[in-house]
């Protein structure tokens, strides 16, 4: 018997990876979503029997993701978290150089990919029974408050914002559950850089302190492992130190 059945997109690195294997450790049974098959296994390593899913899927696509909540269906019959965690960044350029290919990229990603799979796995939550569910999306601290030069990033991020607020209200009569975690300098690939200096607000390159991906993955479980009759909206989970708190 499983704690539950999740789907992380993202899986196969980073915070998703993190994430994926503690909710294993934990019980669940989770779908690991992402674009490359190799990675998605290397996550999966630890797992026990029948308790994972690899699921190569391009969130952006739209068939792609409805083949993994029809996966998902049927291998597990049911679906009680999403956790919307892929996401990607453009490079670091001011508003008047970025191309629009990058940031169609960005957008693609971060907010129509995270639409269609809470959409997914509202269909899914809406007509199981007993019927309901989780979902929780990555805003990342960007949802707060921009870095320089990351107009298409913290763009989508503040979106996010909205689409978590709307699913938490439309979710209400269906029991469908929905929470942002907001997460800063968690130590995984995309945060390498700040080991060596990043841009601040007012032009200085500084080091920021970073944070270990556990405590992420944790907080993610803390919120999952929650009744539905209980929502955590929104959280921050950041390195204790870094200039989020008065950044600009």
């Amino acid at each position: 018997m499983y704690t539950g059945i999740a789907v992380v997109t993202g899986a196969g690195s980073g915070i998703g990876r993190a994430t994926a294997r503690t909710l294993l450790g934990a019980g669940w049974a989770v779908a690991l979503a992402g674009r490359r098959a190799e990675p998605l296994r290397e996550t999966a390593e630890a797992a026990a029997g029948d308790s994972v899913l690899v699921a190569p899927t391009d969130v952006t696509d739209p068939g792609s993701v409805d083949a993994l909540f029809a996966a998902v269906r049927t291998r597990f019959g049911r679906l009680d978290l999403l956790f919307n965690n892929a996401g990607v960044s453009a490079l670091s350029a001011p508003p008047e150089d970025l191309g629009y290919e990058q940031w169609r990229r960005v957008v693609d990603t971060n907010l129509t990919g995270s639409f269609l799979c809470a959409q997914g796995a509202y269909r899914l939550m809406r007509a199981q029974d007993p019927q309901g569910g989780r979902i929780i999306n990555n805003g990342s601290v960007s949802a707060q408050a921009p870095r320089p030069n990351s107009v298409a990033y913290t763009a989508t991020k503040h979106a996010i914002t909205g689409l978590t607020k709307s699913l938490a209200l439309d979710g209400r009569p269906h029991n469908i559950a929905c929470g942002q975690i907001d997460i800063g300098n968690a130590a995984t690939e995309m945060t390498e850089r700040m080991a060596v200096g990043i841009l601040q607000a007012d032009g200085r390159t500084a080091v920021e302190p970073t944070m270990d991906v556990a405590d992420v993955a944790r907080t993610v479980l803390h919120m999952a492992s929650l009744p539905l009759s209980a929502n955590i909206p929104f959280v921050t989970v950041m390195a204790t130190a870094m200039p989020l708190v008065g950044r600009g």
